[in-house]
């Protein structure tokens, strides 16, 4: 991949999982929506990013209409990570997605562990699994914080890059390997919190009405940073990527009232599933 492909990636990841969505649309669950500017924004930045730090984890595939797919990924300390990985939807189950996962995988050839967010896409499930990966199914939660349900949350603070050492020790701790470069990206994006006393450790990203990524040393500490974010969100919210080694979540957002859904697979290879630990879906 090359920054002149990183824009193209773009629309074809925003139209093949809008198409996805669409296909795999549940009633109950909002419309699928094509991804807008705002976010196409950052999906750019982020995808820019990984190019900087991993070009040897990103490619392409063309055809004579131009990119037929592509797959984005990266490596941290001992971990590989997909972020991202699409193929043109009229091209699939042609055997273009294989190739293109055995480019990036070849990129973690030296890592210990590896970690990805999969969609509902029955075929790039079963190519994750015949990749070694085991798949954790993950939830998520929604709707509107009942607010006679949030206890009173103290020992929680504004973070700044001054944390990032500490956010990188509690991603070793819960995950196996730090964000590193990417920490100082997720703050320029996300409003960071801090929860850092003798019993305990932990931070979380949030956009406002979303948990970005949260990691902790106890449950405790999470549970307070969950609380934390819940607490200043307005309307509707959304607690995504939670896998069933973290039940402490389920048990916040359950009692706030917010709906428990079903969505997608963590993947993971050479390690459990992270906890306590909200990952997110591309930066993992």
């Amino acid at each position: 991949m090359t920054s002149d492909d990183v824009p193209v990636a773009e629309r074809l990841s925003a139209e093949g999982f809008y198409e996805l969505d669409v296909r795999m649309h549940r009633p109950g669950l909002p419309a699928p929506e094509l991804r807008p500017p705002s976010r196409s924004s950052v999906w750019v930045e982020r995808t820019a990013h990984f190019l900087e730090t991993d070009p040897g984890g990103c490619w392409v595939a063309e055809d004579d209409a131009g990119m037929a797919g592509f797959a984005t990924s990266y490596t941290r300390e001992l971990m590989w990570c997909l972020a991202t990985f699409a193929v043109r939807p009229a091209l699939q189950a042609r055997g273009l997605g294989r190739v293109l996962l055995q480019a990036a995988t070849h990129h973690g050839r030296g890592c210990l562990r590896g970690m990805l967010s999969a969609s509902t896409d029955p075929k790039a499930v079963r190519l994750y699994w015949g990749a070694g990966f085991t798949l954790h199914p993950q939830m998520f939660m929604t709707g509107t914080v009942d607010r006679t349900t949030i206890p009173l949350v103290e020992k929680v603070r504004e973070g700044s890059a001054a944390d990032i050492e500490l956010m990188d020790s509690l991603d070793r701790r819960t995950r196996g390997a730090a964000h590193g470069p990417d920490h100082p990206l997720m703050l320029s994006w996300w409003r960071l919190l801090v929860s850092d006393t003798s019993t305990g450790s932990g931070y979380v990203y949030t956009s406002g009405q979303r948990v970005e990524l949260l990691a902790a040393s106890n449950r405790r500490t999470a549970a307070r940073l969950l609380w934390a974010v819940l607490a200043d969100a307005e309307g509707e919210v959304l607690v995504p990527h939670l896998t069933s080694a973290n039940p402490w979540a389920v048990d916040i957002g359950l009692t706030a009232r917010l709906a428990l859904h079903q969505e997608g697979f963590l993947g993971l290879r050479g390690m459990k599933a992270p906890a306590p630990y909200v990952h997110n879906g591309a930066l993992l």
